[in-house]
């Protein structure tokens, strides 16, 4: 019954909504999210002026900046978070599904989305910073779409409420998002351990959940521990794609043509091909870089920073790192693989495949501990988006902050032992509705955020 209730959201959400003809009486279709997502990312990109070019020595720049009050994050340590899940299991088990179901153009449009996403990403940010919060349990600041929404509903209805429908809604979605993906990092570990190592997938869900529960029901080791973790691991994986690339450099442009020519369903026999390239390369672009959804927000509103803006440039930059460099390095240690060697693979049978093409045993080892790894950054990183949700559907209490942590404790067993695509579907279906609730917010709100934008750049003139 919730499989079916699942899946019937999943197809209302990315289902085809519409359906365009194409020549030659071919068709394809286009979902709710990708009619909200695109036009969106165009919106505010035109509305920036092409922040995320014109703008892009800013947003490094404001990675230097510090903090000043314990127990508040500086905009690198919130970049860190944000990081941690962008990068934790998006880049590696999103890029895999991207190409499993779409083929090598979902590449292709898995970079238009983040060109696009990246100006999305610094409205909600710069929002998320307006309308922060003290955090009282865990100190510094919390907030994100649903405080946003909530001091929104309270202007235009001139009325003060503990609750309001739309940020409860998001909330709610959130938390199943994050429960859902919760479901992918232990399933995706899981297989990624049996192949390696032949391990049963029951012995590595539970020696995952015993050490996850370790680091998480502790008050604060969220940030420490990503403080330490996401450098490294990202630097590690981004050296060892850089050898392989330079091992098969004869092989790159053909990569590239091959990703073009897909991306536009030249090299698709079936009819609506290009329909479901588009459609698997902008799904996983969003649940790889976020913007839109509303996740990153949670974290930029922790940031303390002199302007609001600086919190919205540092999530932009955050979709540039994750997409075009990171998740380009995942596609790339695939598509360099022959095509024949790979066909009908999917999830990190795929991805491990690959990596003993180029490594051996050493990738396919290589490959397992880096999704381990991964894994535990983005748990870390969900349940601190989970804080401030929390907080505001429950109020400020431990055990509720605790409760959650253990329900994704218990998704994260679950997924190990769960079918791959209801694992995918679940979270599919939790940031499906977190990016409706918060597009339809990011309208009439953006505004604010742009002038922050002319604030910032007349005071730097």
């Amino acid at each position: 019954m919730l499989t079916t209730w699942i899946q019937a959201v999943y197809q209302f959400l990315w289902g085809d909504l519409l359906r365009i003809p194409l020549p030659g009486g071919s068709s394809f279709g286009v979902s709710l999210l990708i009619i909200l997502l695109i036009p969106t990312g165009i919106y505010f990109t035109i509305r920036t002026r092409f922040l995320p070019v014109r703008l892009f020595g800013d947003m490094v720049r404001a990675l230097t900046g510090k903090k000043k009050e314990d127990g508040s994050l500086s905009t690198f340590q919130t970049l860190i978070v944000s990081t941690a899940t962008r990068v934790g299991m998006g880049n590696l088990v999103g890029v895999v599904a991207a190409v499993s179901a779409g083929g090598a153009g979902a590449v292709f449009w898995m970079w238009i989305t983040a060109v696009i996403g990246s100006s999305t990403a610094f409205i909600e940010a710069t929002l998320a910073q307006l309308y922060k919060e003290k955090d009282p349990l865990y100190g510094g600041y919390r907030g994100g779409p649903a405080y946003y929404m909530h001091h929104y509903v309270e202007r235009r209805t001139g009325k003060t409420k503990k609750h309001v429908c739309i940020a409860v809604l998001f909330a709610i979605s959130g938390l199943i998002c994050w429960a859902g993906i919760s479901q992918v990092i232990s399933n995706s570990v899981a297989s990624s351990f049996e192949n390696a190592f032949e391990i049963p997938p029951i012995f590595t869900t539970v020696i995952l959940v015993v050490v996850a529960t370790v680091i998480v029901l502790r008050k604060n080791a969220t940030v420490k521990v990503l403080d330490i973790l996401v450098p490294i691991m990202a630097v590690c994986y981004f050296v060892i794609t850089i050898v392989i690339i330079l091992l098969n450099i004869r092989s790159l442009p053909g990569v590239f043509e091959r990703i073009i020519q897909e991306a536009f369903g030249i090299r698709q026999a079936a009819a609506g091909g290009f329909g479901a390239v588009l459609m698997n390369g902008v799904k996983r672009g969003l649940f790889s870089n976020e913007a839109g959804s509303g996740s990153a927000p949670c974290a930029a509103a922790a940031a303390e920073c002199d302007t609001p803006v600086k919190a919205g440039f540092i999530q932009a930059l955050g979709v540039f790192i994750d997409t075009i460099v990171i998740c380009s390095c995942t596609a790339m240690i695939m598509l360099l693989v022959p095509e024949k060697m790979i066909a009908g693979l999917e999830g990190m049978e795929l991805l491990q495949t690959a990596m003993n093409y180029h490594l051996g045993k050493f990738g396919v080892i290589f490959i397992a501990v880096t999704l381990f790894l991964f894994s535990f950054s983005t748990f870390l990183g969900i349940l601190f988006y989970a804080r401030g949700n929390v907080a505001y559907l429950l109020g400020d209490k431990w055990c509720w902050q605790t409760a959650y942590k253990i329900l994704a404790l218990v998704m994260l067993f679950i997924g190990g032992i769960a079918a791959y695509h209801i694992v995918w579907d679940l979270g599919d279906v939790g940031i499906g509705l977190m990016t409706i609730f918060n597009i339809v917010t990011l309208y009439p709100m953006g505004g604010e955020a742009l002038e922050e934008l002319r604030k910032y750049e007349k005071n730097k003139q």
